[in-house]
């Protein structure tokens, strides 16, 4: 009977030369894998790093903390302007005597709190100055209220121009006749208003990340010929460590740009799994400051523009800058600009630059007005898989964030105690801490916890960012 060979074909041949027909090839699918001549390649086992070091997370961890807590939501207060001011008023000239009836702006919410006897001045968007007293009031208390100025001039808001909207009504002080009493005065007995501080309160909901990698038992015990090499220091030739590693500083990274990321749900949407949560960039679109456009062209123009605004918010004096590459050279080029190193110009650094130095170009840091600024790049916002190479007015070009802290109440020390305006909150109690879980299920790779082949390998977190005092923040974006 005849015998089929179950180990390949070998065919007689009668020089002494090697061919393929008396070796066996190690073919794959395709018939034509690495191992399919005879002869041993020289291979390189290592992987290549082509892109290097490919986690993003650090960022929260530079400019802010992580602290615990025991609730579905978090909420904080801040504080209202103090002095009492009104934009977008109207007037009209009613009365014979040159005041005028000013119906005060600022939406529904924006009570009446100027009483008679205040001393104000009065705005135009055209640069148009104009100051009073108050003669009397109407809706006191109540949204919409209107106040009566007497002029101290002798003409009237619309004889000296001012347009009929618009306008910006600031109180700076009071002025009584002698023996009157408070709020009294030109005949009205109308009781001061007091001033009762309003709470702006601000909410966030934590979100639940989860990740898994799921490897069977089979593979576990297979090696392979490339040897794994990762971020985190493992290595080993079998594939499912760089698999699982890989899994884990992936979500490491999601723990980061979900806080950066993050949308809360609208009413209006169709999702049902949840609030979602407010992230960095929502926060500052929503409450903080946007800048369009920003490039070394306008020079500090464009960046003097950002001060005058700071100066109106907290005007806090140490900001950090973390900037994708383009702006992080438009910083540089703006700097350079006034720091030319020629005849009567300022050298670039604190020193001199002689020209057997080696001429440094960048700047990490400066001092413009009352602020220091210091300068840093943001992975996050260079890498090619994220927000790196994006363009278009949506795309985020940097975030200016300041350094400062604020001080609140702690419900779990029960004390007061001063946070970085940027932080983290995770869900953690004596019985569970979620900041960071992970744990093995299944039957292989040391968990015994099912019948399942395979090593299930989770992860999870709950957590949300808190951005407070968010007008102090600047978001660059792309004209």
């Amino acid at each position: 009977m005849a015998l089929n060979n179950a180990f390949g074909s070998i065919v007689p041949s009668q020089t002494q030369q090697v061919l393929n027909t008396n070796y066996l090839t190690f073919n794959d699918a395709a018939g034509g894998g690495t191992f399919a001549q005879q002869y041993l390649p020289e291979i390189y086992e290592q992987e290549v790093e082509r892109y290097g070091n490919r986690t993003l997370s650090g960022f929260l961890r530079m400019v802010g903390a992580e602290l615990p807590m025991t609730s579905d939501q978090v909420i904080w207060s801040e504080q209202n302007r103090l002095h009492i001011a009104y934009d977008n008023c109207s007037f009209a000239d009613a009365l014979g005597n040159e005041a005028s009836i000013i119906t005060l702006g600022g939406g529904a919410t924006a009570l009446n709190v100027i009483s008679i006897n205040d001393t104000v001045v009065v705005l135009d968007p055209a640069g148009l100055e104009s100051k009073g007293i108050v003669i009397g009031v109407s809706g006191t208390g109540a949204a919409a209220g209107t106040i009566t100025v007497q002029p101290f001039g002798t003409t009237s808001l619309t004889t000296d121009g001012f347009a009929a909207t618009g306008l910006k009504v600031f109180v700076y002080g009071s002025a009584y006749s002698k023996g009157t009493s408070i709020g009294a005065g030109g005949g009205n007995s109308a009781d001061r208003v007091s001033v009762e501080p309003v709470l702006t309160q601000y909410a966030n909901s934590p979100v639940i990340i989860r990740d898994q990698y799921v490897v069977s038992g089979s593979d576990m015990a297979q090696i392979g010929w490339v040897e794994v090499a990762t971020e985190d220091g493992t290595s080993g030739y079998l594939w499912y460590l760089k698999a699982e590693s890989e899994t884990r500083l992936r979500f490491e990274d999601y723990l980061e740009t979900s806080m950066i990321e993050g949308e809360k749900v609208d009413a209006a949407s169709a999702i049902t799994t949840g609030k979602g949560t407010e992230g960095l960039f929502a926060a500052i679109n929503e409450r903080g400051n946007v800048n369009v456009g920003f490039t070394a062209g306008d020079g500090l123009a464009d960046f003097d523009a950002i001060l005058k605004n700071l100066d109106t918010q907290g005007a806090i004096e140490e900001n950090m800058l973390f900037l994708q590459r383009q702006t992080a050279l438009d910083f540089d080029d703006m700097l350079a600009s006034i720091s030319l190193g020629t005849a009567g110009g300022t050298a670039f650094g604190l020193f001199e630059n002689s020209e057997e130095m080696a001429l440094n170009l960048g700047f990490s840091g400066f001092r413009r007005g009352s602020y220091d600024f210091y300068k840093t790049d943001w992975k996050y916002l260079n890498d090619a898989s994220t927000r790196g190479g994006a363009g278009g007015s949506n795309s985020i070009e940097g975030v200016l964030i300041p350094a400062g802290t604020s001080t609140v109440y702690d419900q779990i020390l029960g004390t007061n105690i001063r946070r970085p305006f940027l932080h983290v909150r995770y869900r953690a109690s004596q019985a569970d801490d979620r900041r960071m879980k992970s744990w093995l299920t299944g039957s292989a790779g040391g968990a015994f916890t099912s019948t399942l082949d395979a090593m299930e390998v989770n992860f999870l977190s709950e957590r949300c960012l808190v951005t407070q005092a968010a007008n102090n923040f600047v978001l660059f974006k792309g004209a």
